[in-house]
């Protein structure tokens, strides 16, 4: 391996450390509520790991749980109390959602201002618009990564693999901000090798174990692996066959301990703005 390591998990701890230092300083206790639907152990687990990050860093957390076969009509009705909660100031509904609920419309439902995960369109919109609020967490997370790292953005060329609401689109907004040269690529990209190799940077964000191969990669490019899969044989891969392009890129995140940790941290720094916002 020849590319420095972004160790997101340092930087993460770094963060939650400063985090923690504001909550205490603070005359009020934020508060983050977390509704689980259903019980996918992937989330449950995951939401296990919100839980404790946030009171590790003095936030009020609460996991409301709910079952699986809740109606939809339900599950308004519990964000609507939620939005109405003084106590509340951040409100995460864990997704995946049973089929029979429109994430949608519950997203939609929660007030911008407690949007702590940032996929409310009024947050979104914003984003686009350069006048960021809420930003979601895994792109933000990114960001801090890179700024961590040192990586200068401002006229490089970025390409983001991966089109979703939830990473590749916001990314898009926050790389443009930073005045990075930003190309989108995805499943319909004709020579996907060709447009990787024209990257300085590289974010991989598609959900497919081991796509972006070393010959993908610029000599001394930047890689930022979002992605998380587990083989067959258990194991936790990134999106980034990680041995390959650890020997061409300049730097690059692992999986886990990479962008993984940061997007956690980066709810709790989410949580703790719109408490402050909202007093």
């Amino acid at each position: 391996m020849t590319a420095r390591l972004i160790d997101g998990k340092a930087i993460a701890a770094a963060m939650r450390e400063a985090l923690t230092t504001r909550v205490a300083a603070l005359p009020f206790r934020p508060g983050l509520a977390v509704v689980l639907v259903g019980d996918n152990p992937a989330s449950a687990v995951y939401v296990r790991t919100k839980d404790r990050a946030a009171e590790a860093a003095g936030i009020a957390a609460a996991t409301i749980r709910l079952p699986a076969g809740i109606t939809e009509a339900a599950l308004l009705a519990e964000v609507a109390r939620l939005n109405a909660d003084p106590a509340v100031d951040g409100i995460l509904v864990q997704l995946p959602l049973p089929q029979s609920i429109r994430a949608e419309a519950v997203i939609d439902l929660i007030d911008p201002a407690k949007d702590v995960d940032g996929f409310h369109p009024r947050n979104a919109g914003l984003l686009a618009l350069g006048r960021p609020a809420l930003v979601p967490c895994t792109p933000l997370g990114v960001m801090k990564l890179l700024e961590a790292a040192g990586v200068a953005l401002s006229g490089r060329r970025a390409l983001v693999l991966g089109r979703s609401s939830i990473v590749g689109r916001p990314l898009v907004a926050l790389l443009l901000a930073a005045d990075a040269t930003v190309t989108v690529a995805h499943s319909r990209t004709r020579d996907l090798a060709a447009e990787c190799r024209r990257a300085e940077i590289l974010v991989a964000a598609v959900g497919r174990a081991e796509m972006v191969r070393g010959d993908w990669i610029s000599p001394g490019a930047t890689v930022i692996d979002v992605g998380i899969n587990r083989l067959a044989d258990g194991r936790l891969v990134g999106d980034v066959a990680f041995a390959e392009c650890a020997a061409v890129a300049g730097s690059i995140t692992p999986v886990p301990g990479g962008v993984g940790p940061m997007t956690i941290a980066c709810l709790l720094e989410n949580t703790v703005t719109a408490a402050l916002r909202r007093r």
